[in-house]
């Protein structure tokens, strides 16, 4: 390789790093101002079915103590709990009174799930992918060369690099080359 190269390397080596601290810092602090409820591990939702809300729905109670959706991360587990005297239904699940049953979410989805135990008869579900670290990384790794390689030839252009004693940059000198 040239020595001639050897500035160049340089200034882009230091620009990458400059880079990479940049975009992580940046993106770190977006992720922390931007959090919501999918930025959590897997884990067991319960929702609890109260004595009486067949009754309540029944006579046509417009608010019971059930959300009509609820969202979720892919791997959560719904666990339903039955305390009602009365067998309810959501989606694929049977629950028996005084019973419970589970639901995995396994893939990313926007669902509507018939259900007996909520007003309008449908429980909307919202699974969502987890915001990993490998998904914060790719960020990183797809934000950080394309900032450097920006910064790099500003950088060319702003300060020249001095090669051989003479100047090298990147700004018209006005003079045609004939």
């Amino acid at each position: 390789m040239p020595q001639t190269f050897l500035p160049y390397l340089k200034r882009f080596g230091v620009v990458f790093l400059l880079a990479v601290v940049f975009v992580a810092l940046f993106n770190e602090a977006m992720y922390l101002l931007q959090r919501d409820e999918r930025d959590r591990p897997p884990t067991t939702i319960e929702l609890v079915i109260p004595n009486g809300t067949a009754e309540q729905l029944a006579q046509g109670a417009e608010d019971v103590s059930i959300p009509e959706g609820m969202t979720f991360v892919v791997g959560d587990v719904l666990l339903v709990h039955n305390e009602d005297v009365v067998d309810h239904q959501l989606g694929p699940l049977w629950i028996p009174a005084g019973r419970s049953a589970s639901l995995r979410f396994d893939n990313p989805d926007k669902l509507a799930y018939q259900c007996s135990f909520v007003v309008g008869n449908y429980f909307g579900v919202d699974v969502l992918k987890p915001t990993t670290w490998s998904s914060r990384l790719l960020a990183l790794a797809m934000a950080a060369p394309t900032l450097a390689m920006l910064l790099f030839v500003y950088s060319l252009v702003v300060v020249p690099l001095k090669v051989n004693g003479s100047l090298n940059s990147a700004k018209p000198t006005g003079k045609e080359a004939v």
